[in-house]
């Protein structure tokens, strides 16, 4: 069975990406999906770590070839994941994340509408802001943009299906582990499993219940 697509998205320092990484680390068969972008790496950021960074032309290309599962304009600059690339990893039986924005959430959810989606809040308008300040890679406008964008981001936490708020980044961690354990348990995706273990009671009891 094909792994699940599991999408978390939040404002911008909310702190999706700190929390997918700790997910990473705690939970065995799962795997990132490194995203695209046209914008220039930020200062730690590396290329096929972080994200693929690539020319505006080059994602435009991408883009134009029907290479993304989705892909968005995000405060001004492109943001996409490979449609192959989360193929191949769920073909193998392992979940996949995507750390990505809302439209991108809304796009992939169009294709895979069995997507695990997982919105992350943050307390507070206030938290929010100070966690932006704190990282120091945002100029002013920057910033400003990322705070316009977050009341517009916040009203889309309706069509997720869970909801993780990051005030304490253990208890989310430890909320973020128990969705994807569970996800893992519905029982559409243990039935192969049960009929199995039904068909082995039938083959030892040769189908007779009075044994």
């Amino acid at each position: 069975m094909h792994g699940n697509l599991i999408i978390v998205s939040a404002p911008s320092g909310a702190g999706k990406t700190t929390l997918v990484g700790r997910l990473l680390e705690r939970i065995d068969g799962i795997r990132p999906s490194i995203s695209y972008t046209a914008r220039a790496p930020r200062p730690g950021e590396i290329d096929g770590v972080h994200y693929h960074f690539v020319s505006p032309a080059q994602f435009e290309r991408m883009r134009d070839g029907g290479e993304f599962l989705e892909w968005a304009v995000v405060h001004e600059n492109y943001y996409g994941t490979s449609l192959q690339a989360v193929e191949d990893i769920r073909r193998t039986g392992l979940d996949v994340v995507l750390t990505i924005d809302v439209q991108g959430a809304t796009n992939a959810r169009r294709i895979y509408p069995a997507a695990v989606s997982i919105f992350i809040l943050p307390p507070s308008r206030e938290v929010l802001e100070s966690r932006l300040n704190v990282r120091g890679a945002n100029p002013s406008p920057d910033l400003r943009v990322r705070l316009n964008n977050a009341r517009y981001e916040l009203e889309h936490y309706r069509a997720f299906d869970y909801l993780v708020v990051n005030d304490d980044l253990e208890s989310a961690t430890e909320e973020m582990t128990a969705i994807i354990r569970a996800e893992r348990c519905r029982r559409e995706r243990r039935s192969g499993f049960a009929e199995k273990v039904l068909e082995n009671f039938f083959a030892v009891n040769g189908g007779n219940d009075d044994e």
